[in-house]
C-alpha cells in the first residue's frame, strides 16, 4: 500500500510542476501599471539643516521714572486702551502718570517764560553792543543768562517727559501687567513690555567640517512647522572661529527677515544653509531610489519592460538627488509602482 502511494505521488509531480510553470508564465505576462517621468537635467542645491530658537531683535521692559497715578493710554488706531498685540510706533505714549505736585515743582511754564525773556535781553544787549551802547561784558552776561535759562528749560522738558511712558522704537506690546487706572504707583514700576520682531535673531550650532564652507552674508532658508507653506529668508551675520571640543561644532548667528510678523519670538525654527550647488545635473526624485545589497537602484522602462539600474549619487536634498552614473537624460524613470518590480518585469505605463 505504501509503495503504491509513493508511485502515485511521483506521477503527480510533473503535473504540478507544469501547473506551476504555467501559473508563473501567466504572472510574467501580467503588465504591472507604473508611472514614469523623463529624466531631465536641472539645478540642485544641497543644504545642511540646523535648528534654533528665534528671538526678537529688540526687546525692552518699560518702567516709570516717577511716581504718579497710573493711566493706560488710548491707542489712536483702535480708539481703545492699548492691549497685548498692539503695534506701537516710536514715540507713542503707552502709559500716563498724573502727578500735579511734581508738575508744579518742575515749573515748566515759568522756565519757558524765563528763557523767552533771556532771549529778548540777549538780543537787545547784542544789538546795543554792535552800536557801541554797551560793553562786551554786558553782552556776555546776557549770553550766560540765556544759556542758563535754556538749560533750565531743557531740564524741565526732561522731567515732564517722565510723566509719560513712550515706546523707544516701533514694536509690538507683548506684556501689560494689570494695574487699575487711577492707582498710584511708584517710580521704577514695570508697566509694559514691547518687542520688535520684524527682524529676529537666531543662534545655531554648525558642523566643524563646514567651517570654511559657510560664509558671512550667506542667505539661509527659514521654516517653521506652523507655517508649512512659507519660507522666510535669513542672513548669516556672525560666525565663531572656535570649535567646541564637546560637540565638534561652531556657533553661527543669523538675522531673520520677518516683515509680516509671521514668526514669533520663542518659536523653534529650522535653518537650511546652502553648502553646494550645481546648475546642470541629472536630478531625480529621492523617494524612487531603492537601497539594498546591490547599492542604490532605480527602475527605467525600455521596450515595455522594467530595467533595473544601479546608480551613483552626488548632491542631494530633502526631495531630490543628483545621479552621477547610471542614468542618462530623456530616460523614462519609474516613479510609481516600482515597489513590486523585478528586472525585466512587463509594465504598462499609466498616468
Amino acid at each position: 500500500m505504501k509503495i503504491n502511494n509513493f508511485w502515485k505521488a511521483v506521477a503527480i509531480l510533473p503535473f504540478l510542476a507544469a501547473c506551476g510553470n504555467q501559473q508563473s508564465q501567466i504572472q510574467n505576462d501580467i503588465a504591472v501599471p507604473v508611472s514614469v517621468i523623463d529624466v531631465k537635467k536641472g539645478p540642485i542645491v544641497q543644504y545642511i539643516n540646523s535648528t534654533g530658537t528665534a528671538n526678537a531683535s529688540s526687546s525692552v521692559v518699560l518702567a516709570t521714572e516717577m511716581a504718579g497715578n497710573y493711566s493706560l493710554a488710548i491707542n489712536p488706531k483702535t480708539g481703545r486702551e492699548f492691549k497685548l498685540g498692539d503695534l506701537v510706533e516710536k514715540g507713542t505714549t503707552i502709559v500716563k502718570l498724573d502727578n500735579p505736585e511734581s508738575v508744579n515743582n518742575i515749573s515748566f511754564d515759568t522756565k519757558k517764560l524765563n528763557y523767552e525773556i533771556a532771549q529778548l535781553e540777549y538780543d537787545k544787549q547784542k544789538s546795543l553792543y554792535e552800536k557801541g551802547g554797551v560793553t562786551l561784558r554786558d553782552t556776555k552776561n546776557a549770553e550766560v543768562a540765556l544759556a542758563n535759562a535754556k538749560t533750565s528749560l531743557e531740564d524741565a522738558k526732561i522731567q515732564m517727559l517722565k510723566t509719560e511712558v513712550k515706546a523707544p522704537f516701533r514694536a509690538t506690546i507683548v506684556d501689560v501687567p494689570h494695574i487699575t487706572n487711577g492707582a498710584k504707583i511708584t517710580a521704577g514700576t514695570a508697566v509694559v513690555t514691547i518687542m520688535d520682531y520684524s527682524k529676529l535673531l537666531m543662534e545655531v550650532n554648525l558642523p566643524e567640517k563646514y567651517l570654511t564652507t559657510i560664509q558671512l552674508g550667506q542667505e539661509v532658508n527659514i521654516t517653521n512647522y506652523t507655517l508649512p507653506n512659507d519660507t522666510l529668508k535669513a542672513t548669516i551675520s556672525q560666525l565663531s572661529p572656535v570649535i567646541s571640543t564637546e560637540t565638534r561644532t561652531f556657533i553661527g548667528k543669523m538675522i531673520i527677515d520677518n516683515p509680516n510678523l509671521k514668526l514669533r519670538p520663542g518659536m523653534f525654527v529650522k535653518a537650511d544653509i546652502e553648502i553646494a550647488r550645481k546648475d546642470s545635473a541629472i536630478v531625480i526624485p529621492k523617494d524612487v531610489i531603492v537601497s539594498g545589497g546591490r547599492g542604490k537602484t532605480v527602475y527605467i522602462v525600455d521596450k515595455g519592460a522594467a530595467q533595473r539600474r544601479t546608480i551613483t549619487t552626488g548632491l542631494e536634498n530633502e526631495k531630490s538627488v543628483e545621479v552621477i552614473e547610471g542614468l542618462k537624460a530623456n530616460t523614462r524613470l519609474v516613479v510609481k509602482g516600482f515597489e513590486t518590480l523585478r528586472d525585466n518585469s512587463k509594465v504598462k505605463i499609466v498616468k
